[in-house]
């Protein structure tokens, strides 16, 4: 048997970890900056009837996939959804590709994910994240928001 320390998100669950080990979980994927639309026929809000965009908020950084103003995003954008220790179960439309909803349903890190890999930039550099293939919410009429459904986010 090893010594060795098993990895704090093998070891503690999601409510355990301290503010540093769960901001360390995101992948910057973008995936959850997406704008979506929400089915309106649907009786359910779950995420089946939840379908991706490729549009992005204004505050989505194309380079790197993380967020222009991080701390502030909730008072610049009163439509982001802050997700939270508390929120995560009440939050279904992330997609299956999302450090938390891995952790949270047991199927742990992709060997893309920066805690696995080293390199921040392996989740780009494997096309796993929303950079490069995003426009800006700015530029993008309201009303052709539908041309613009993917299906990327939820490979």
């Amino acid at each position: 048997m090893s010594n060795q320390q098993m990895p704090f998100w093998e070891e503690k669950k999601l409510t355990e970890m301290n503010r540093d080990e769960w901001e360390s979980l995101c992948d910057h994927c973008g995936k959850c900056c997406l704008l979506k639309l929400q089915d309106e026929d649907s009786e359910n809000d779950d995420a089946e009837s939840v379908y991706y965009t490729d549009v992005v908020c204004d505050l989505f950084d194309k380079n790197d996939g993380h967020c222009t103003d991080y701390w502030n995003r909730e008072v610049l954008v009163p439509t982001c959804i802050k997700l939270t220790q508390d929120n995560l179960d009440d939050i279904e439309w992330l997609p299956p590709s999302c450090s938390y909803r891995r952790i949270l349903e047991g199927r742990g890190l992709e060997d893309w994910h920066h805690l696995i890999s080293g390199d921040k930039n392996t989740i780009h550099e494997t096309g796993n994240s929303a950079v490069g293939r995003v426009v800006f919410e700015k530029d993008v009429d309201e009303d052709e928001l539908e041309e613009h459904i993917v299906e990327w986010p939820l490979n």
